[in-house]
């Protein structure tokens, strides 16, 4: 293309170019304080029941009324098999137990799906489960995106010490102030002395190299924002870091008074307890190694930072005291002067006044138990994010969850609705007219986490290690353990989670991607980990029933919690007259079907 050499053209040029700019950016949307998302949730009522007969559920009432709305029915309930599995699957990350399906199918009380809910939401599988959504939400891993030579003393050994914590937080029902409040800040909190582990939310952040040079600094403090923002708050506000939000009310001002937070705090090694310090390191006072420390952040020099003009440390503008987002705060935000600020940090984000805080976490965990969310976005409620589908129920539920904050009880209220006891099955109609499902007129089908789907197979194949502790590569020949206590790195993220999508642990993730591809397929058929446990998935059905019949029905049962159905057991026994070492191909086929990776 021939270069524009006349200065009137050139001018043209520009003036034509900076219009239609300019007509972009005017129809961008711009949130401003009135925005929904920055108003305090309201104890809204219940929808009218319909003419036919009310809803029995308040969280059905809703969703009723909306479906009602548009023109749209209910589908029926899920048989039990399926709605069993559901059950198991989303509540613990495994499937149910043959004798656990013939319990439930014996099982003729009233309300045994209520008590089937509270048995697992009482397993220590369920910490597991919901350990694995978290971990990828706090950017959880064991080392850095940098690695010179030999040098890990930028690693996290011990990284495991906060998963064990997330777990265990899940487990005993922490509430979630005190589950945000330990993350931010548990060296601050008398009651948190035992929590400390938790601050590995911050203290397992990336660490980059010449971290003494202040744009390197930047960089860190950036993480930190990036992170607490996007997952307490479901905001963006690094984007502010060089500028004002360019969508948010958020300013360049705005940023910088976190990032001062961030820049008065340490990121620590801790002395184990038991373990001892080196001389030379008592003398110099520095941190023993990595391998003997837990990876947490500690209070530092305070200060406050002034305002990197477009994002350079070299160009400073005002100094910007540390407070809290003044769009989420009533009124002018109080400076925070208690050390780094964290804790005044922490209690402004719990804060009842906060509008968002419960409304993200209220999402998150529907997210998890419907397979999408209220609001699409789960970490952007701001103006380019989604609006929620439903914003009264959204509001019901984040008044309820801030006044209880049990994520336990919040959990057996989503699975409490006839809402999640319906078929997966759309129908004509909802299959016309609503086929993304956002009205929830049906449960949607939703394809397992590599987690899940791993799990799931050393479960069914009977050589599951309850074992958590140290981290083991996921293709350790060893490793049969689950999933969540595989190592993850940020240098070199194994091949098989990269595979099936796992989140890159280097940023936040706010959920995850869905690729179908090739290489997943020939992990199916080929990869070690799956033919060795179709071997042992066949020998375990030869010990439960001598009879080729009994194995197939076991098979069915053990994998999909059903019985076969159809030709699925005259096609089974015509593929095994082969011969009986024809059972572990049957088993890995079973293992690689698309119903093994799918829940209904």
């Amino acid at each position: 293309m021939a270069s524009i050499s006349h200065p009137i053209l050139t001018l043209l040029v520009i003036l034509v170019l900076g219009g239609v700019a300019s007509a972009w950016a005017a129809e961008e949307p711009k949130a401003t304080a009135d925005f929904w998302a920055f108003q305090a949730p309201e104890r809204v009522s219940l929808p009218s029941p319909g003419s036919e007969s009310g809803a029995a559920h308040p969280i059905d009432a809703f969703i009723d009324a909306a479906l009602r709305d548009r023109g749209l029915p209910t589908r029926e309930v899920a048989e039990e098999e399926a709605y069993f599995r559901r059950l198991s699957v989303l509540l613990t990350g495994l499937p149910s137990t043959v004798a656990d399906q013939e319990a439930f199918a014996q099982d003729e009380r009233p309300n045994k799906r209520q008590r089937w809910t509270d048995r697992w939401l009482a397993s220590y599988a369920f910490g597991e489960r919901f350990a694995s959504f978290w971990l990828p939400v706090a950017r959880y891993a064991e080392d850095q995106a940098h690695q010179v030579g030999n040098n890990t003393s930028l690693t996290y050994p011990n990284a495991y010490f906060y998963r064990q914590w997330v777990i265990e937080a899940f487990n005993r029902d922490l509430p979630y102030d005190d589950f945000v409040r330990f993350q931010l800040a548990a060296d601050l909190h008398a009651e948190g002395t035992e929590e400390r582990d938790a601050l590995g939310f911050l203290g397992l952040g990336p660490k980059y190299y010449n971290r003494g040079r202040l744009e390197v600094k930047a960089d860190e403090w950036e993480d930190r924002v990036d992170t607490v923002t996007r997952s307490f708050l479901g905001l963006t506000v690094a984007c502010a870091r060089c500028h004002d939000h360019k969508y948010d009310p958020i300013s360049a001002e705005d940023y910088h008074a976190l990032a001062g937070i961030f820049a008065s705090t340490d990121m620590y090694n801790e002395v184990l307890p038991g373990r001892q310090q080196g001389k030379k390191d008592k003398e110099k006072k520095k941190e023993n190694a990595p391998s003997d420390s837990r990876h947490i952040v500690k209070e530092g020099k305070v200060q406050d930072l002034p305002v990197f003009i477009r994002g350079d440390v070299n160009r400073k503008g005002e100094v910007v005291q540390r407070r809290f987002l003044p769009v989420l705060s009533k009124g002018e935000p109080v400076s925070f002067d208690e050390g780094s600020g964290r804790k005044q940090l922490a209690e402004a984000i719990v804060s009842p006044r906060n509008p968002l805080t419960s409304r993200v976490m209220v999402n998150r965990l529907w997210r998890e138990v419907f397979g999408q969310g209220l609001v699409d976005t789960p970490s952007n409620f701001g103006a380019l994010g989604q609006a929620p589908t439903h914003p009264d129920l959204l509001d019901y539920l984040a008044v309820a969850f801030a006044e209880h904050g049990s994520m336990k009880r919040l959990i057996r209220e989503l699975m409490e609705s006839a809402a999640f006891h319906r078929t997966s099955m759309s129908g004509p109609v909802l299959g016309e007219r609503d086929p993304a499902n956002r009205w929830l007129g049906r449960v949607s089908r939703r394809r397992l986490s590599f987690e899940m789907w791993r799990d799931s197979v050393l479960q069914a194949s009977g050589t599951l290690d309850p074992r958590g502790g140290k981290s083991l590569e996921i293709e350790d020949e060893a490793n049969l353990r689950r999933t969540v206590y595989a190592r993850i790195s940020r240098l070199d993220l194994n091949d098989v989670l990269e595979q099936f999508d796992y989140p890159d642990p280097n940023i936040h993730a706010s959920g995850r991607v869905e690729t179908t591809t090739t290489t997943q397929k020939l992990f199916f058929l080929n990869h070690p980990f799956v033919m060795e446990q179709a071997e042992a998935l066949a020998r375990r059905a030869s010990a439960a029933a001598p009879e080729s019949e009994e194995r197939i029905t076991w098979l069915y049962r053990q994998l999909f919690g059903r019985a076969p159905r159809g030709g699925e057991v005259s096609r089974g026994l015509a593929f095994l007259q082969a011969g009986e070492e024809r059972l572990e191909a049957l088993a890995h086929v079973l293992i690689c079907s698309n119903e093994m990776l799918y829940l209904d």
